[in-house]
């Protein structure tokens, strides 16, 4: 059994005790829920609204870790302008521990 589930904008397709990196869901050993968008067990498939009412994809936060650091400059000729910036996202690393279609 399978499901595709939705987190922080990406879709990911998950089993259980699949391990996977996604973007930051809380602080490490708390239980979350993820929302199912597809759940697939054998040649049953669950995708309408009314199917997936009762699908629930539970994982626990087992880590938070840091991407990779994204360095930035900007510059407009001939005015003095200039920006130097960058961004280092954070992530959680997550443990599916079920899925149930509910």
């Amino acid at each position: 059994m399978y499901a595709v589930v939705k987190t922080g904008g990406k879709q990911y397709r998950v089993e259980q005790g699949q391990r996977l990196r996604v973007e930051r869901l809380g602080a490490p050993d708390t239980e979350v829920e993820l929302t199912p968008v597809l759940l697939v067990d054998g040649d049953t498939v669950l995708a309408t609204a009314d199917q997936l009412a009762g699908a629930t994809v539970s994982a626990r936060v087992v880590d938070e870790v840091k991407g990779r650091k994204i360095n930035a400059f900007n510059y407009k000729a001939k005015t003095n302008n200039r920006r130097r910036w960058g961004h280092r996202q954070t992530y959680s690393d997550i443990e599916i521990t079920g899925i149930s279609k509910g």
